[in-house]
């Protein structure tokens, strides 16, 4: 399978990264370039997608980056691991439910083979997990399809600074909490990533949409 991978290593400025992942996804659209799933962190930003609501920013003072991503209202910084995508629909049936539903299982896969159980939510998309008697939001997913390229991506909170998020409503879900891996159980941050890209490159074969 033609998908390039791509790690960094040092956290990744917001701007040059939408800007590298929009230039792929134009590459594709003209069928030039490769697929692509990219590993990354960013230095902390708050940034609202396209159903986004400012009556979701409780501290008026911060400042939030608009982007062309679904979703609402989130913050990215420091040990929580984002992964950005540019993948063609077109090699999978123009199927956006099942490709979400093959990211949110390749999340789901990952966590289970460290014995943490964890789920989808049609309702409130992203990834849950119970903690302390309460279902709480471990995985966040915002994409975009542009001519049956899918892009944008997802965050998954590892060890990041959870009290960040008390600025805003996460994801526009006021009853509900976010949590870290950090809380659930010891996991190697590098092996966790090991492991979620080889259940994504199984996930999203071509020949699973055949």
């Amino acid at each position: 399978m033609s998908i390039e991978i791509k790690r960094s290593v040092k956290p990744v400025d917001y701007h040059d990264a939408i800007a590298l992942l929009e230039e792929r996804m134009e590459k594709l659209i003209n069928k030039k370039g490769k697929e692509l799933i990219w590993f990354l962190e960013h230095n902390e930003i708050y940034t609202a997608g396209t159903s986004s609501n400012t009556n979701d920013i409780i501290d008026k003072t911060i400042k939030v980056i608009k982007t062309s991503r679904g979703g609402k209202i989130t913050h990215h910084s420091h040990g929580q691991l984002i992964c950005y995508f540019a993948i063609d629909l077109s090699k999978r049936n123009k199927d956006i439910r099942k490709f979400i539903i093959s990211i949110e299982n390749s999340i789901i896969e990952t966590f289970s083979e460290f014995n943490i159980y964890t789920k989808s939510d049609r309702k409130n998309i992203g990834i849950w997990v119970n903690h302390d008697n309460e279902s709480k939001k471990i995985g966040a997913i915002g994409i975009r399809v542009k001519k049956w390229i899918a892009y944008h991506g997802f965050s998954i909170n590892i060890y990041n600074d959870l009290s960040k998020f008390k600025k805003i409503v996460p994801c526009g879900l006021k009853d509900k909490k976010v949590i870290s891996l950090k809380y659930i159980a010891k996991v190697n941050y590098l092996k966790f990533g090991k492991i979620l890209e080889q259940k994504l490159i199984k996930n999203l074969s071509v020949s699973n949409y055949s």
